[in-house]
């Protein structure tokens, strides 16, 4: 246990922590219920993708300025302004749906307005964890345990939006939402961090041309990104068409659709906790693998199953294998990345992940209509199975850099002491 948290000994992780818990819920609230409200008033598999396409595209196209920023100046004050604004769109989505006068484009538009404020929050947000946890060696279990809250907050947060949206209707998941954001605006608060040094600042165009350059000479961050945007192009958008499942292939409705998400959210969270207790010098490379191919495997196994228990067990075991397969690409990113280049390397991470999942979405939108949710959900399965296949050379070799990164500065302490 004492290894499973290492990452709360430090006392502004805990307040990040706990603030974060409780806004995630109320965000995946939020996600479902916007999905769901859309699916119902259109019908088309094509306006979930457009949906998602909205919420994460305006990302992409702000993500390398997001980074710039994040580089240049206070990523507290920064992180705390996202959450801040990411509050007040919350409760313009719940003033719009009081009233019954009102289309999916106008939330469209403001899940739109969310992907914005993101494109700036995630370049902040992640490098401050560094800030957060001072021992390198402890960064991927916060990462880990940062993981394994998100997933909490995919299991809580549709389960709790299917009953919301059955029992009260949408604009009640939307206000719960924007007053999940007092909590981490409270933890935020709290916090007492170290003032950041001062940077000097060059012409924006160069700052990303060295970024760009960052990731060229580092190839085992360029690698992760690679198989970070290939899944979120052809696989991680499967969740687009869940509301389809739920509506047409289970016969059910919000709630059927929260606990499909949900399920998906006890594999990850199950996942994350697996990645918290592994060892600091684990080799997550050979896990990335065989996370991959159990992605494929059930998501496969899941696209034509009828059987709705059995269907949620496969479920399970799909986002057991979806999360570690993100989180290990992400913590390679975040463990390799040198400090003053956190903040673009995550705008990069924000770019491939918001630019491509976003036209995923599009296109499993578009392919869903034409040949069926599950059919679709078959392909996405084959597809990161492709995908292990092309990436098995590298991820097979001995050791992850990170890690030997990090035994090497356990050697050199050791050798120190001796001395």
């Amino acid at each position: 246990m004492t290894n499973t948290f290492r990452a709360f000994r430090y006392r502004n992780y805990r307040l990040f922590f706990y603030g974060q818990s409780v806004s995630q819920i109320g965000t995946w609230m939020q996600r479902t219920g916007v999905s769901w409200v859309v699916y119902t008033m259109t019908h088309s598999p094509l306006m979930l993708g457009l949906t998602v396409f909205a919420s994460q595209f305006p990302s992409f196209v702000f993500s390398l300025p997001g980074g710039v920023i994040s580089d240049r100046y206070n990523r507290y004050k920064l992180l705390l302004g996202t959450q801040i604004a990411s509050m007040i769109q919350a409760f313009l989505l719940f003033l719009v749906t009081l009233s019954s006068h009102y289309s999916a484009w106008s939330l469209l538009m403001l899940s739109a307005i969310l992907g914005i404020i993101n494109a700036f929050d995630v370049p902040a947000r992640q490098p401050l964890i560094h800030e957060m946890v001072t021992d390198k060696a402890d960064l991927p279990n916060a990462m880990a345990l940062n993981s394994s809250m998100v997933n909490l907050a995919r299991l809580i947060g549709p389960a709790l939006s299917g009953i919301v949206l059955v029992k009260f209707g949408a604009s009640i998941c939307f206000l719960l939402n924007a007053l999940s954001f007092i909590a981490v605006i409270i933890s935020l608060l709290r916090m007492k961090l170290s003032p950041p040094p001062s940077m000097k600042k060059n012409d924006l165009r160069l700052e990303l041309y060295e970024g760009f350059r960052y990731l060229k000479r580092t190839p085992s961050i360029s690698v992760a990104l690679t198989m970070l945007g290939l899944s979120s192009l052809l696989v991680l958008p499967y969740g687009t068409v869940l509301p389809v499942f739920a509506k047409l292939v289970f016969k059910g409705d919000a709630a059927t659709f929260g606990y499909i998400n949900s399920f998906i959210g006890i594999g990850a969270v199950t996942g994350s906790i697996f990645l918290a207790t592994r060892k600091q010098n684990a080799d997550l490379k050979s896990l990335l693998l065989v996370s991959t191919i159990i992605f494929g495997i059930f998501l496969i196994l899941f696209s034509h199953a009828e059987n709705f228990p059995l269907a949620m067990l496969l479920a399970a075991v799909t986002g057991f294998g979806m999360m570690n397969q993100t989180t290990i690409c992400m913590t390679i990113v975040q463990v390799e990345s040198e400090k003053e280049m956190r903040g673009r390397v995550m705008s990069y991470v924000a770019m491939v992940y918001f630019g491509l999942l976003p036209l995923g979405s599009l296109l499993v939108g578009y392919i869903s209509q034409q040949i069926g949710a599950p059919d679709t959900i078959l392909l996405q399965g084959i597809m990161a199975l492709i995908i292990a296949v092309l990436f098995f050379k590298f991820l097979r070799k001995k050791k992850l850099d990170a890690g030997d990164k990090i035994l090497e500065e356990e050697a050199e302490n050791l050798v120190l002491e001796k001395i």
